[in-house]
């Protein structure tokens, strides 16, 4: 089971990259275009919600940044859960390499951006900005360029963007929850653990999951906490374990169910209502400001050094070996990849510089900047080292379970 999720979920995540690329080109084209302003427009018209005597409004791209991507925490959450219970985060022997290679990969960006940004016009708020992979965009460049790169690369990919998922669920829940009033928060809670119950030992139908996932995510909005963080609470309250012998397992329900509405339309929306950048209106000082080049060089320079430094580090201490098969020079191209942050980047971005629209723009062009520079980079490294295999003949190494 644990195989086929995994690479299930790979070839999900690599498919929608592509959409997901897609969309954020959209976005851009629209904000430079002639009907630039029907799109801002579109994405700062305000969307009332009422249920009962609740009542919320925000704008389009509100809704999606607070509404539908508390659905991919769910999702994420639901993923975490699964690799830490039955995955590659349930294997001591695999997950110290993975491990070390994302928290370096999330330390050393955050570092250079905070150095970069020590002087006049820095503005440290963004330093969370250029820590994020995006799996989808990542696996893609990958099964583009990597055919005949042993498959264990891929696996070590999607195992770090957990780990690297997880890191961002902590920086959401320690650097972005504030104003915190305690009345809703114990709603939320109570909604969570009438969820568990709910659950516990029986069979139950996925609307009581997902109700209480709704109501989870109503209380902590008004709770002044990330909805988001509540999309993961709640998805470590759907069993890992079937009810019964013989019946399906709920996690596995609710993660197929879905997976492919976040990969094929929430993240893609996502990236059209966040990438949208129109550059005529930048400012020609406001293109190398210490916040664009921080997180650009933070992903193009930091991502790397820290996913490969500490992968090496696993490696020379002895805590792990490297991926089956593979060398280091493809490993360090894998390094280069998870420089590609987008969409958890502008994610993650968008919570520090929400109310200021000058240094949105200025992280947001650093984001596709570095993506776009970790991406081409990742790409031709990888192409390199699967030429170099195929020209010697080498068999690439295939994906195998192991206890």
């Amino acid at each position: 089971m644990a195989r086929r999720f995994t690479l299930d979920f790979l070839r999900t995540e690599a498919a929608s990259g592509v959409l997901l690329a897609a969309a954020a080109a959209v976005a851009l084209a629209l904000a430079n275009s002639p009907w630039a302003g029907a799109y801002f427009r579109l994405l700062g018209a305000e969307v009332p919600l009422q249920v009962g005597a609740w009542r919320a409004s925000d704008t389009v791209a509100g809704w999606v940044r607070d509404g539908l991507m508390a659905v991919v925490f769910f999702v994420v959450g639901l993923e975490i859960k699964f690799e830490v219970l039955k995955g590659e985060l349930s294997n001591p022997r695999r997950v110290a390499m993975p491990v070390l290679a994302a928290l370096g990969g999330m330390v050393a960006p955050a570092a250079l951006y905070l150095l970069l940004n020590q002087g006049p016009g820095g503005d440290l708020r963004g330093w969370s900005a250029p820590v994020a992979t995006d799996v989808g965009l990542a696996l893609a460049v990958f099964a583009a360029v990597g055919r005949g790169l042993p498959a264990s690369l891929r696996v070590f990919l999607m195992t770090l963007a957990i780990v690297d998922d997880l890191g961002a669920v902590a920086i959401i829940a320690l650097a972005y929850s504030r104003h915190l009033h305690p009345t809703p928060l114990i709603g939320a809670a109570l909604a969570l653990a009438a969820m568990a119950f709910v659950q516990r030992g029986r069979r139950v139908s996925f609307v009581y999951p997902m109700l209480g996932f709704l109501l989870a995510w109503g209380f902590a909005r008004a709770a002044g906490v990330s909805p988001s963080l509540a999309g993961v609470a709640a998805a470590f309250t759907v069993p890992a374990i079937a009810p019964r012998p013989g019946e399906p397992v709920p996690l596995k329900i609710a993660v197929e169910a879905l997976h492919p509405w976040v990969a094929f339309l929430i993240l893609p929306l996502f990236a059209f209502t966040s990438a949208g950048v129109s550059f005529g209106e930048i400012p020609a000082h406001d293109v190398l400001t210490p916040v664009s080049v921080g997180v650009a060089l933070g992903l193009f320079l930091g991502k790397p050094a820290g996913v490969f430094g500490g992968a090496a580090l696993a490696a020379v201490t002895g805590l792990a070996r490297r991926p089956g098969g593979a060398t280091w020079a493809e490993l360090y191209g894998v390094s280069v990849l998870c420089g590609v942050g987008f969409t958890f980047s502008l994610f993650l971005g968008g919570l520090a510089f929400g109310g200021d629209p000058a240094l949105l723009a200025q992280m947001k062009l650093g984001v596709i900047c570095g993506s776009l520079l970790s991406g081409l980079c990742g790409a031709v490294a990888l192409g390199w080292a699967a030429s170099r295999r195929r020209s010697v003949g080498a068999e690439p190494t295939p994906y195998v379970e192991t206890t």
